[in-house]
């Protein structure tokens, strides 16, 4: 199946009525749902989402509408609320997932220890105690294990230990498990000791694909005049001289060495795109520039690239429409795990990659 059908294919399961057993899950730092979305393909029902960011939070709701919403800092959520706005009691959640904010961590920024956006996952383990859900998802950047960071991550696997979980942590690439974008993350899993004493033993799903092309992603995809307008418009002076000499598959800064370029790429149609990220659409720089055309990508190619059905709905200017992209897991990416962390709790072998 091409591509594009595929994620027509994965929206209508999205879609798709819950059935009556379909497993649950709570989603933190929802952002604009790329992780809901991934659950909600593989057939889980979602009960509540928290996002602070107003326009994220806009975007979720216009996919989402039935899903209750925090919409705050996750800090003035208190446990009895969550609770109550999930309508679970405390050991019924099948799933907790989070994505904490992950600049301190990331190696496209600064890295500083005492980041105090790096603290923010103790709010994920404080909901993590509240709800005791059979299992955790919890991803975040690979700058989690380079380098000093690494205490903070041995810190992390620790409290999750401590609050009653078997953990296993890997970094996985999404481009291997169907995502147009070679994006690596790190997804920690955790079974409640209960369910890992009785057999199951928290893992993460197996590779199964070939990240598809660029040219595969894009395949029939309808570009309005206004987005390209806002594409081109989005470079500076400096990118759109670099961009006449830049062919396909090359950074820009070979032909310029200011550092603030650092990542400007012209896609090569005929690989997987580098990782997007979420800044791409401010100040100027543009990490992800059309293969042959003089421009940056639109909103809709890059949604293309992130594993976002067309249908999905963004709002906001283009850098917030671009930021929530950036920031977001990749639905395909997020559903092959969770139906992977559905599979072991249904004591059933995990989906062939056909169907994943």
């Amino acid at each position: 199946m091409a591509y594009p059908d595929r994620l027509a294919a994965a929206w209508q399961a999205h879609l798709a009525p819950r059935t009556p057993d379909a497993p649950t899950v709570v989603s933190t730092f929802a952002g604009c749902g790329g992780s809901s979305l991934g659950y909600s393909m593989a057939g889980f029902d979602e009960r509540l989402a928290v996002e602070w960011n107003e326009k994220q939070a806009a975007s979720f709701v216009a996919n989402f509408p039935d899903v209750p919403l925090h919409l705050g800092d996750i800090a003035d959520l208190t446990d009895e609320n969550a609770l109550r706005l999930a309508r679970v009691a405390p050991g019924e959640l099948d799933v907790l997932d989070g994505s904490p904010p992950c600049q301190g961590f990331s190696l496209a920024g600064s890295r500083q220890f005492e980041d105090g956006r790096n603290q923010l996952f103790l709010e994920y383990v404080r909901l993590l105690r509240a709800f005791a859900p059979k299992a955790f998802v919890m991803e975040n950047v690979r700058g989690m294990v380079i380098g000093k960071m690494r205490l903070i991550f041995a810190e992390i696997i620790r409290e999750l230990k401590a609050t009653g979980y078997q953990v296993s942590a890997r970094v996985l690439v999404a481009g291997y498990y169907g995502v147009p974008q070679m994006r690596p993350r790190m997804i920690i899993i955790g079974i409640r000791n209960d369910l890992a004493a009785a057999g199951i033993t928290p893992s993460h799903p197996v590779p199964f694909a070939i990240a598809p092309t660029v040219r595969e992603a894009w395949h029939g995809i309808e570009n309005t005049a206004d987005e390209i307008d806002v594409a081109k418009f989005a470079t500076t002076r400096l990118v759109d001289r670099l961009l006449y000499r830049m062919k396909p598959g090359e950074y820009g800064d070979r032909y310029h060495p200011n550092k603030q370029l650092y990542g400007l790429y012209r896609l090569d149609p005929d690989r997987p795109s580098p990782t997007l990220l979420r800044n791409g659409g401010a100040g100027g720089a543009c990490e992800a520039c059309h293969p042959s055309e003089h421009r940056r990508i639109t909103i809709a190619e890059a949604k293309r690239l992130g594993s976002f059905p067309d249908p999905f709905v963004l709002r906001g200017s283009f850098p917030e429409r671009w930021a929530a992209i950036g920031n977001c897991v990749p639905p395909l990416f997020m559903r092959a795990i969770a139906a992977h962390v559905r599979s072991l709790l249904a004591h059933t072998e995990e989906p062939h990659a056909a169907t994943a």
